[in-house]
């Protein structure tokens, strides 16, 4: 094999789009898909690919330490590419110790089993850490994030992730262990975990169900289509300067409820009903605590370094986004269980 990587909390959502896209686009690589399979994460995302021959599983917790270093002694591995996170601010909210366990504890656990891996040899090695946009704090009605904004973090998610970005950094300075950092605007796609915006929108007008919406909506995001960020994280890893931060966006601000309103046209176009009958299921309920105003990525610098940009324009793959769901409502209805359902009524208060 080329070259050994491994991906962690590649059964999740943008885990399993990078883990697809290398295991099918290199051959010759040898692809460990390192999860430790929590409630996002799920191996049906990843049925078409998982009897090719470069492509192994290995269940396991990011924060246990002797079962990384034994997965790194097995498999000797060439870069990381470290996406297994905690992600949904809300779950923070309820439960802030969670994340700094998986965010923070298992981001250091990972760092120093590459760097007893890879001591004494360093070249050709890769440590690769996958942020959000959300440790930049939020933006008024003007300005964009670029790799030189200082961090202002507004929850306990965001925090987790800037805490792991410093020791990702600082391992480079202290070890000279060879890392980049991409921090990303909001994903949308295929295989979305329905707690979020989009995918629980669509579950929620496909099920005549309220569409919930914090406050009065009016929060801004910078939407990418998960398969070009999988296309990014191809290209900063196998392109990226060592030691260099790269934001990526999608060059798509939209507020939430302008999106949800065009969500709705969609579905109402697909499900063959009445335009303006799924708009009627929006119900606006109290803001989430700390809710940060609005994001948006300045993402010259990976275009003009690397030559990445987005392929898609939001409204196009928003409609591609709901033909996935539609034709997948087997993979939605597993993904649905008793337990989510728990958490989402605790969550929305409905």
């Amino acid at each position: 094999m080329k070259k050994t990587i491994i991906i962690t909390g590649g059964a999740g959502f943008i885990g399993s789009h990078v883990v697809r896209l290398f295991v099918t686009k290199y051959p010759d690589y040898k692809i460990i898909n390192l999860d430790k399979l929590t409630y996002a994460g799920n191996l049906e995302n990843l049925r078409d690919i998982d009897q090719l021959p470069n492509y192994t599983f290995e269940k396991a917790d990011i924060t246990d330490a002797k079962r990384i270093g034994e997965i790194f002694a097995k498999y000797q591995p060439d870069g990381v590419i470290h996406l297994a996170a905690e992600s949904h601010v809300d779950r923070s909210i309820t439960n802030p110790l969670e994340f700094i366990q998986t965010n923070v504890v298992g981001t250091l656990t990972l760092l120093n089993a590459a760097r007893d891996a890879w001591k004494g040899n360093m070249e050709g090695k890769k440590f690769y850490h996958i942020s959000t946009d959300e440790v930049y704090g939020s933006l008024g009605e003007t300005g964009m994030f670029t790799e030189e904004t200082p961090y202002d973090p507004r929850s306990p998610y965001s925090a987790s992730k800037a805490s792991s970005d410093h020791l990702v950094r600082a391992y480079y300075h202290t070890y000279k262990l060879p890392i980049n950092i991409s921090n990303c605007s909001n994903n949308y796609g295929p295989n979305h975990f329905p707690e979020k915006l989009i995918p629980l929108s669509i579950n929620n007008i496909k099920n005549n169900k309220p569409i919930p919406i914090y406050g009065k909506g009016e929060n801004v995001r910078d939407w990418l289509y998960v398969v070009d960020h999988a296309r990014a994280i191809d290209v900063i890893f196998h392109k990226g300067v060592i030691g260099e931060t790269y934001n990526i966006g999608g060059h798509n601000e939209w507020t939430n409820i302008k999106l949800i309103k065009l969500l709705c046209e969609i579905m109402d176009k697909k499900l063959g009903r009445a335009p303006g009958t799924s708009a009627k299921l929006i119900t606006y309920v109290t803001d989430r605590a700390g809710h940060d105003l609005r994001y948006a990525i300045d993402a010259t610098k990976i275009k003009r370094e690397l030559g990445w940009e987005p392929s898609l324009q939001f409204e196009e793959g928003l409609e591609k986004t709901v033909d996935w769901y539609l034709a997948n409502e087997q993979w939605l209805n597993n993904v649905v269980s008793g337990d989510y359902e728990k958490y989402y009524a605790k969550q929305y208060n409905r």
